[in-house]
């Protein structure tokens, strides 16, 4: 049944208007770089339907709280309103959600996105196992914030969100659901409401020209155990669109937006099996414009072949992005990769040979973490000589087997736990992160401002700190690869005043 079908079926239960927010991200360096698609393919689903979309794009905006206090205040009819987030986004949804339940009691919130979907895939794990571990707090926690919250995917759920009676949770990740998206469905959907948000306002570039994000298809089959999701049916499953559908998506943002460039947010490129035939039909499209492209995008390092790399470069890759994450077997093993350094190293040189430059996206803190391990990773990355790279310290998210199967680790207090990979014993220790209020875990900056949450039997969290810095540092001098300080802050300050007019980087409205 296609997502219009359901949509008659319950239209007269639905709003004619719901207000959508994508949250401010005070974690990235510039928020905005790179749209959130999952919230804005749910507003091209309800514009489809015949419903009235607000959108509210907070990202980069630092005084969001004054924006909603404005939207609220003005827009008295709206009570529906639709979060997405993602965990390092929690402490600003919640901020945000206390804002709209302050000012309109009456307002019905909708919480979707990956945090939902990542503790829901926890918490049935801990029911299924009679389990009373971090998961059921957590989902406690995100059932007070929202009146109902969707797990999965979210285009046909979002109807039943909107009923008068909807559930607590509407659960869109169990395979059997009709509200879990098929290949077909998936090609059926409308494309990302990109209209809906001040696309000139974000500027991402590869090679020089503008570029903006596209995601050809969902899911990704392997287990990696730092890896969200692992649990979730949504993003465990290969979902993929027709050849046709993702061309007709390029096209159709080239001829609206005039960009060149285009980066796949998927997973893994190539656990398509028709990367081939998409690459070629690409270049296709390109030479039926007379237009030239280019690409970027994420490949898994065991399946990239020199036919892939081929076809790649003639569509307009120049860079692929790649997580090696290791340079130390042990590592590989504990983390349940399913790639080997030999297969690492083979497919920099597959790329190299195809004049395609990498981003390797390494990462440490992971279990049996040492000395050792870490400075494996120094040498291979000074071996393979990538074009540039990623060194992260692992965040134990839920939803991850890091995070999903941990226990208490009492010999540490009671704010530490421990995850044990089962094949070789390895473990690592975790700092239990209050989600919902804190988010200064994400990441860092190259200048030093990593945090460690986790730490291993032999490296303490400042260790792996200095030992991440010093990695950074010593393999960018020896390979002559900069920091990349053009992604200097960038943020926004929202003052309306009470003028009555929103700035158009913040609030779109569909004309349905």
């Amino acid at each position: 049944m296609n997502t219009l079908a359901v949509c008659n079926m319950v239209r007269e239960k639905l709003p004619k208007r719901v207000c959508l927010i994508i949250p401010e991200a005070s974690f990235l360096l510039d928020a905005r770089v790179f749209m959130t698609l999952g919230i804005l393919k749910i507003a091209a689903v309800l514009e489809k339907a015949g419903l009235q979309v607000d959108m509210i794009d907070l990202s980069g905006i630092r005084n969001f709280t004054e924006v909603i206090r404005d939207y609220v205040r003005m827009k008295t009819d709206v009570i529906h309103f639709g979060l997405t987030s993602t965990t390092p986004q929690l402490p600003t949804v919640k901020s945000i959600i206390g804002q709209i339940r302050a000012l309109r009691p009456e307002a019905r919130i909708i919480l979707g996105g990956p945090h939902v979907t990542l503790v829901s895939a926890a918490f049935k794990r801990e029911q299924r196992l009679g389990l009373n571990g971090r998961a059921i707090s957590a989902m406690k926690g995100l059932e007070s914030l929202a009146d109902t919250l969707v797990a999965g995917d979210g285009e046909i759920a979002v109807f039943r969100a909107l009923e008068a009676d909807a559930p607590k949770i509407v659960d869109a990740d169990e395979l059997n659901s009709s509200m879990f998206l098929t290949n077909s469905i998936l090609t059926e959907l409308p494309f990302p409401a990109r209209h809906l948000v001040d696309v000139g306002s974000y500027h991402y570039t590869i090679d020089g020209v503008k570029a903006l994000s596209i995601i050809a298809q969902l899911g990704c089959p392997f287990a990696c155990g730092f890896c969200g999701g692992r649990e979730s049916n949504m993003l465990r499953k290969i979902r993929t669109r027709t050849t046709e559908n993702i061309v007709a998506e390029m096209v159709h943002m080239y001829k609206t937006s005039g960009c060149l460039g285009f980066m796949f947010y998927d997973d893994e490129l190539n656990v398509n099996p028709n990367i081939v035939a998409l690459m070629s039909a690409i270049t296709d499209a390109q030479r039926n414009l007379g237009v030239e492209w280019r690409l970027r995008g994420f490949v898994k390092s065991q399946l990239f072949t020199d036919e892939q790399a081929s076809v790649m470069y003639r569509a307009g890759f120049r860079w692929i992005l790649v997580g090696f994450e290791s340079g130390s077997e042990d590592i590989l093993t504990a983390i349940n990769k399913k790639s080997t350094r030999a297969q690492n190293s083979r497919c920099m040189e597959i790329a190299k040979r195809h004049g395609l430059k990498v981003k390797a996206l390494m990462s440490m803190g992971h279990p049996g973490e040492t000395l050792e391990t870490v400075r494996a990773s120094k040498e291979w990355l000074l071996e393979v000589r990538p074009d540039d790279f990623d060194m992260s310290i692992i965040t134990c998210y839920p939803g991850t087997p890091y995070y999903d199967q941990a226990i208490r680790a009492p010999q540490f207090g009671d704010n530490i736990w421990v995850y044990t990979y089962p094949p070789t014993g390895a473990r690592l220790y975790q700092v239990a992160v209050d989600y919902e209020e804190v988010a200064d875990y994400y990441k860092g900056d190259p200048n030093g401002g990593y945090k460690a949450y986790v730490f291993s039997d032999t490296l303490s969290a400042d260790d792996l700190v200095r030992e991440r810095n010093e990695l950074e540092a010593s393999v960018r001098n020896s390979l002559g690869i900069s920091f990349n300080q053009s992604a200097a802050a960038v943020s926004y300050e929202h003052s309306m005043g009470q003028t009555g007019c929103f700035p158009e980087n913040i609030l779109k409205q569909s004309s349905v």
